[in-house]
């Protein structure tokens, strides 16, 4: 076993790794960039290297400052962890040539599930079931459109190197496959640096279920199977194992063709089978499909190592060290239901964009696994993934643990930042879900019903108010009995707006009032209540009260002497909603432009935001220019005046 390690990776995967090889008495060595100095990881670990600015090109992905790194600090071998170098043979060469260990896959057998077309032909050779499709090296756009009609719409689209759905785009209609065709590739061509895709047909029921396979670089077993249906923009929002509607025959027929897909490229450590799933009439041997092999651990590995009882970090040290398969296919088998929820800083009803914010409150329920690099203080960054933490529950059967994710969603407290919370409890409540009816286009098809907004009730609204008006005293504080005395504060939940008055009888009781509706709280044995029911828990951070009710609420305190010059102005200007580089500015002063109309690409958080025009207008002034660096509402279109009719 190694005694010292250098984990090239930053946030949560970091600190996981950091927990296995602490536990095996391995150090560890962490790296960091400018914006990661007072990091989670960087304090768990035994050393800690600086790297580089903000940047993940001049920091991250600098490979060989990350080598240097692990040489001056005696580092015997390098955990890649997930994205970054992790996929990176070139890296994994170099790491090499220095005379140190890659805790990972061979730069073969990463080069060979590299780029999905090579990948699927590999596979037909080794026997595993492919998606029919176009995977060829001519990239002429007529041949790929008639490779389309072959195979009859829709069909996908998809970047031949890399992933998260970057480079992915679904055509239903002959007419849309140009414009979707340059679309992909140019998103590819920025992600990836290689523009080429691959054209497949698109099935209509698809579940995605993966399967995770180990390899000692001759022999490979699988760990099961997960179902990572639920996605939102090819995107993985929760995951399970096993499978819902999983057989006996269709497991051992997907764990054959992992294990034949890995010890094909003689596969050495932890990686994932995908398989592309046809779940129109149930799981068939015959409906199932190689997507593509991850040459790495993922990001849901929890889930399997909840109901295998494996430890794969712990394998992944083992086997990197020169050890064999820590288990045989026969020594392994399943115990329960997990579920792995994604809590990520994003804006649900504003099409899950990604969100900043320093994390004023930060609680974890007990009994469920949370995986973080995160705590209360830090500061979820532009630069990178804003993932929050994954929250793993674990359970006798798939009822009992979605009861589990549910009840620990409701219980996860975050403040400073808007969160995908509340959409992830409405998933856990979803019918269909529940059933283990799912697919990939369940979000998509009842999104609006997954998002829907029940407002704040009269006990959250109360709750604030008394939080802002610093009114949650025990008994015993120092108040005395007042004659109803009034208080008087103004509150903002999104677009609404509450006056509320609060007469106060006491230290441990008021009365709030909204309009015509009213609620008492009390305060007994230091529990409060609202009209009879328990409280909410609060949180208040400067001007902003966080009432941990219905996956956290967010009200601000309105200061009476502010005023607000800019009101009705903000259809006229299009603001930055989150710092980012400006990639492409399609606007020119004078141009008219139509509701919708794309304005400026901003590219942030790893992806590309198209930014269009809220009303008809006429474009007065462009403020921002090709490959400008911008802060979060930054005006960079403006649009003239409208005439007063």
């Amino acid at each position: 076993m190694f005694t010292k390690i250098l984990i090239a990776n930053r946030g949560e995967i970091a600190c996981r790794v950091i927990d296995t090889a602490r536990k095996l008495g391995v150090a560890t060595v962490a790296v960091y960039s400018d914006a990661d100095a007072a990091a989670r990881h960087v304090k768990m670990a035994d050393e800690a290297v600086h790297i580089g600015p903000p940047q993940p090109a001049n920091s991250y992905l600098k490979g060989d400052v990350i080598i240097q790194a692990a040489l001056d600090t005696g580092a015997q071998a390098i955990h890649p962890g997930y994205g970054f170098l992790s996929e990176n043979p070139d890296f994994v060469d170099a790491v090499e040539r220095a005379g140190l260990v890659f805790i990972g896959p061979s730069s073969d057998a990463i080069r060979k599930m590299g780029l999905k077309d090579a990948a699927k032909k590999l596979m037909v050779e080794a026997g595993v079931p492919v998606v029919p499709g176009y995977h060829g090296t001519d990239q002429d756009p007529a041949l790929l459109a008639s490779e389309a009609d072959k195979m009859g719409y829709p069909v996908l689209i998809k970047a031949v190197a890399g992933g998260g759905g970057k480079g992915m785009r679904r055509v239903d209609d002959p007419k849309e496959f140009a414009d979707a065709l340059a679309s992909a590739q140019g998103e590819a061509k920025t992600a990836f640096g290689n523009a080429d895709v691959l054209v497949e047909k698109y099935i209509l029921s698809p579940r995605h279920i993966e399967v995770q396979v180990f390899g000692d670089g001759t022999q490979a077993v699988h760990l099961f199977e997960r179902d990572c249906s639920l996605q939102r923009r090819h995107q993985k929002v929760i995951e399970e194992a096993p499978a819902p509607g999983m057989t006996d025959e269709v497991r051992a027929a997907m764990g054959l063709a992992g294990v034949r897909a890995a010890e094909a490229i003689g596969y050495k450590g932890a990686g994932t089978v995908e398989f592309i799933v046809d779940g129109a009439n149930g799981l068939r041997t015959d409906g199932f499909w190689f997507m593509e092999m991850n040459t790495r651990l993922q990001v849901e590995h929890p889930v399997t190592e909840a109901i295998t009882g494996v430890d794969l970090v712990e394998w992944q040290l083992r086997v990197a060290s020169g050890e064999g398969l820590p288990k045989q296919q026969d020594e392994l088998s399943i115990n329960g239901h997990s579920f792995e929820a994604r809590l990520y800083a994003e804006d649900v009803p504003k099409g899950f964009l990604p969100a900043t914010g320093t994390l004023t409150h930060l609680k974890f329920p007990e009994g469920a696994r949370a995986d973080t690099g995160v705590r209360a203080g830090d500061t979820i960054s532009p630069f990178y993934d804003p993932m929050i933490a994954k929250i793993t529950v674990h359970a006798g059967s798939r009822a009992a643990a979605l009861r589990q994710l549910s009840s620990a969603l409701t219980h996860t407290e975050v403040a400073g930042s808007v969160t995908n919370l509340a959409f992830l409890g409405a998933l856990t409540r979803h019918e269909g879900f529940a059933a283990g009816d799912v697919d990939t286009g369940l979000i998509e098809r009842d999104l609006e019903a997954l998002t829907a907004d029940p407002g704040p009730s009269m006990a959250d609204v109360g709750a604030a108010a008394l939080c802002a008006l610093d009114l949650l005293k025990r008994e015993g504080s120092g108040f005395t009995l007042w004659g109803g005395l009034n208080h008087f504060v103004t509150l903002t939940h999104g677009d609404d707006t509450y006056e509320v008055v609060v007469t106060s009888y006491g230290a441990d009781r008021h009365l709030i009032t909204v309009g015509e509706d009213s609620i008492e709280a009390t305060c007994l044995n230091g529990q409060w209540k609202m009209g009879g029911d328990r409280g909410p828990r609060v949180a208040k951070a400067g001007n902003v009260v966080t009432v941990f009710a219905q996956s956290g609420l967010e009200f601000h305190v309105v200061d009476p002497l502010d005023q607000d010059a800019g009101a009705g102005a903000g259809a006229g200007v299009v603001e930055a909603p989150m710092p980012g580089l400006v990639k492409t500015v399609f606007a020119k002063a004078g141009q008219a432009v139509k509701q919708g109309d794309r304005l400026a690409i901003l590219e942030a958080m790893k992806m590309e935001h198209s930014l269009t025009a809220a009303r008809d207008g006429v474009v007065a002034e462009v403020l921002c220019a090709d490959g400008d660096q911008v802060e979060a509402g930054a005006p960079l279109v403006r649009l003239e005046e409208e005439e007063e009719s």
